[in-house]
């Protein structure tokens, strides 16, 4: 909806996104930001001469940022049942009657360098949102795993230790990094088990940094060829357009209609 915000440049101010949605974003960005940082160090360590402790150290700093992560990534899938039409899961998800020819205007329209504008996600960006959303929740499943065998942290530290300790040793007792304690063979059996997931979070991560700097080059691409703002709405409700609104159908949520609004 329009809010009786319009400057002298002929744009106007349309709500977007709501605050839960807000503070999603900037969350996420701090968590994904700390989780890159910190998981760069530790796959360079050997390289850095960081020692075992110092290595479970920073292993601790980053599953404390992906507790974070997780945490606010599932309020965001729940949240996507219950915020505003641009916030729901129909906005998000690519599909839905329309959004095939929605996407073809929009790629058709970009290419003429006058795309049309959306109030919430354009038909590209619902796409990228999606991707995006999956590489998390691969990095989070993945990543409650390597707490659980790295440091017998939940969720599923506990089974872990279980598994791995010795006969007579409390599991409670293991320590994070140590072969001490633990029975030789399901120990190597756990590492077996693990391989396959380290390999799997490693190039999600990977994914997440790759797509971090594509979403800031898309941001900056959409600002140039789209005019108004979409920096300003991840941290307040509204954003910008020099066009009107359109009532949208399911599969093209949030869309501006092609006609500019005349400047006054």
């Amino acid at each position: 909806m329009p809010t009786n915000a319009q400057n002298g440049s002929g744009y106007r101010e349309y709500i977007a996104w709501d605050a839960p949605t807000r503070w999603f974003h900037w969350i996420n960005a701090l968590a994904v930001l700390g989780l890159i940082a910190t998981g760069l160090v530790i796959l360079t360590g050997g390289q850095l001469g960081l020692s075992p402790e110092g290595k479970i150290t920073l292993k601790s700093v980053h599953v404390i940022f992906g507790y974070v992560m997780a945490i606010n990534l599932l309020w965001r899938f729940i949240w996507a049942f219950f915020g505003n039409r641009y916030a729901r899961w129909r906005a998000i998800l690519p599909g839905g009657r329309g959004f095939g020819a929605a996407l073809r205007a929009y790629i058709a329209s970009f290419l003429t360098g006058e795309p049309e504008q959306y109030v919430g996600h354009n038909p590209l960006a619902r796409i990228g949102v999606t991707l995006l959303f999956l590489l998390l929740l691969i990095q989070m499943i993945t990543g409650f795993v390597l707490a659980g065998t790295d440091l017998y942290w939940p969720p599923l530290g506990g089974l872990i230790a279980d598994w791995v300790a010795a006969s007579g040793v409390e599991p409670a007792t293991l320590v994070p990094g140590s072969k001490d304690l633990t029975d030789a063979m399901a120990y190597q059996s756990m590492r077996d088990f693990r391989a396959p997931i380290v390999e799997t979070h490693e190039i999600s991560f990977y994914l997440i940094a790759i797509a971090v700097v594509l979403h800031l080059i898309a941001v900056v691409v959409t600002e140039i060829h789209e005019g108004g703002s979409i920096t300003s709405p991840c941290s307040q409700a509204a954003r910008s357009s020099r066009e009107n609104p359109q009532t949208q159908p399911r599969g093209n949520a949030g869309s501006f209609s092609r006609h500019k609004h005349p400047k006054e």
